[in-house]
């Protein structure tokens, strides 16, 4: 039990803000109404938010892993944990091993993750990962927009033989819900095509096009109830002009509800690389006028990192353009993947861009429950980094002054010069906590009320914005103390979310013989077992 008191509390899900609160942790590691007993923390002088919850990030499975064995590089001039009574050893660097992935997320007072981008064909493999990670709660989601089952399916205009699939892929793999990564265009790459246009039938088929899979995946997470709503990589990631190719994708979901993945990358004008600029005050107002939709910003940091994403086409293109190393995966009729190291750098016209529009769609959306922190670690840098990025958005002073790192032409570029905006640390919490958990549909995190996970962070208050947010003085994980004065001093296992969607049972019976024709894996060793998954707390999903 525990009992925190004399601390500003902030938690945007029940209205506090910077009041003076108690917070009390029983015995289940719940929030609850009063303790007898246990640990007093005295937070005078501190402030308490609810533990932060990352809506998107790749910390396991094939992807991250191909790419930390494409940057040796890295592992060499990393720091690394080294193994003591209470922590196990791991690298950190641009995509950090399992254990280390665990303690530097904790170590900034996040205490759940989203895996946002995961094939069934290995999602056992990546379920062991996550188990691997430890402190943090995580949960996962299943890649659906280039499934060549499902996509057959819609071709032939059974919608609700591929809803049901749809249930069963995600319980297949165990997951809690849907990623739509370049909807059409993994498949055409396997042709030797993209899918650019929202209204042009994919290669190799004659009905479906990359609209129609976006207007069926938002209606079939919404008629599953799915606690997360379709979580959607657009189309045309990355290049100039994709502004339109974003701006139509969000009308094609005919106000459903959706969370858009990594926005940065979505929102540039221009018609090349050289006249590449910010769009983000036109999709800032698109998200300003339509509440039922979220994102996370995807914001880039300069620097070394290493991209990856599921999203085939567009690796190749950013290999052609820099040269670096490449990878390239594909998962049989599931989807694909694509690994390039990078450097971002201010005084690259296209980098500089990126860097500003990440920070400008934070601060034009206006309410913070839409756009939340996140860099789709690794792809625009890695996760623990935010405390840098949450400086940005507090400190427009420290803005200005990263903005004389560019040159003088990029500014006419960009918006970011001209927003004055500075987060409060309601803000922030929000962003980082409330907002996320409540898009992700998990209704006990990002939040500090009576019967809620106690998973709390206590910072001391101070100017020194990058620093407060980079070492907490505490970060308490369901109610046990797991950093103190910057030490590990526990690391629990963390849960997994599952969703489980309701569907036909004759459906196995259907995919079954798909399985023998398409899979080189057998029907029956295709899903992951339950027993497998380690602390899993299941989500029942009635369609009805």
């Amino acid at each position: 039990m525990l009992r925190i008191v004399n601390g500003k509390v902030y938690d945007p899900a029940n209205g506090i803000d910077g009041q003076v609160r108690e917070i009390c942790i029983d015995e289940s590691g719940r929030i609850a109404q009063n303790v007898t007993g246990g640990r007093t923390i005295d937070a005078t002088g501190m402030i308490v938010f609810p533990g932060g919850v990352d809506v998107h990030t790749h910390v396991a499975g094939g992807a991250i892993n191909f790419a930390r064995a494409m940057t040796p590089e890295d592992h060499r001039r990393t720091q690394a944990f080294i193994r003591t009574k209470t922590r196990r050893s791991g690298l950190g660097g641009m995509a950090p091993t399992t254990f280390a992935t665990g303690y530097l997320y904790a170590g900034m007072g996040w205490t759940t993750v989203n895996e946002a981008a995961v094939p069934v064909l290995s999602a056992r493999h990546t379920h062991e990962e996550l188990t691997d990670i430890p402190i943090v709660d995580k949960a996962s989601l299943t890649l659906m927009a280039n499934n060549e089952i499902v996509l057959d399916l819609l071709e032939n205009g059974e919608y609700e033989r591929a809803k049901h699939a749809v249930a069963w892929y995600v319980w297949a793999a165990k997951s809690y819900g849907i990623k739509a990564v370049n909807p059409g265009g993994v498949a055409a790459w396997k042709w030797g095509h993209d899918a650019k246009q929202l209204t042009s039938p994919i290669a190799g088929y004659n009905n479906i096009t990359p609209g129609t899979i976006v207007t069926q995946l938002a209606r079939i997470c919404e008629e599953l109830n799915l606690p997360h709503p379709i979580h959607l990589h657009c189309n045309n990631l990355g290049a100039p002009g994709n502004i339109a190719t974003t701006i139509d994708t969000l009308k094609h979901l005919e106000g459903r509800r959706a969370h858009i993945a990594h926005s940065q990358y979505h929102a540039y004008g221009g018609d090349g690389w050289e006249s590449m600029c910010s769009r983000t005050s036109e999709l800032a107002d698109y998200f300003n006028s339509h509440p039922q939709l979220t994102t996370d910003a995807g914001a880039v940091l300069f620097g070394d990192t290493v991209t990856i994403t599921a999203d085939g086409p567009w690796q190749h293109l950013l290999y052609k353009l820099t040269g670096r190393k490449w990878g390239n995966l594909d998962v049989e009729n599931e989807t694909g993947c694509g690994i390039v190291p990078y450097t971002y750098r201010p005084s690259n016209l296209v980098n500089a861009v990126q860097w500003a529009a990440g920070l400008e769609l934070l601060l034009l959306i206006k309410d913070p429950w839409q756009v939340f922190l996140s860099t789709d670690h690794p792809n625009g840098g890695c996760f623990w980094r935010y405390p840098e990025i949450i400086k940005l958005l507090m400190c427009a002073d420290f803005r200005r002054e990263c903005l004389t790192q560019l040159p003088a032409r990029i500014k006419k570029h960009i918006t970011l010069p001209e927003i004055d905006r500075e987060y409060t640390l309601y803000e922030v919490a929000t962003a980082m906590s409330a907002g996320p958990a409540r898009a992700l549909g998990l209704t006990r995190k990002g939040n500090l009320g009576v019967g809620c996970d106690g998973d709390v962070v206590i910072y001391h208050d101070t100017d020194d914005v990058e620093q407060m947010f980079g070492h907490p003085r505490y970060v308490i994980k369901g109610g046990e103390i797991v950093i103190e004065e910057g030490e590990i001093r526990e690391t629990p296992e963390g849960r997994e979310f599952l969703a489980r969607p309701s569907y036909d049972p004759a459906t196995d019976e259907f995919m079954k013989p798909l399985f023998e024709e398409c899979y080189t894996m057998s029907f029956e060793n295709y899903p992951v077992e339950l027993e497998r998954i380690e602390r899993a707390e299941i989500m029942e999903c009635s369609s009805e």
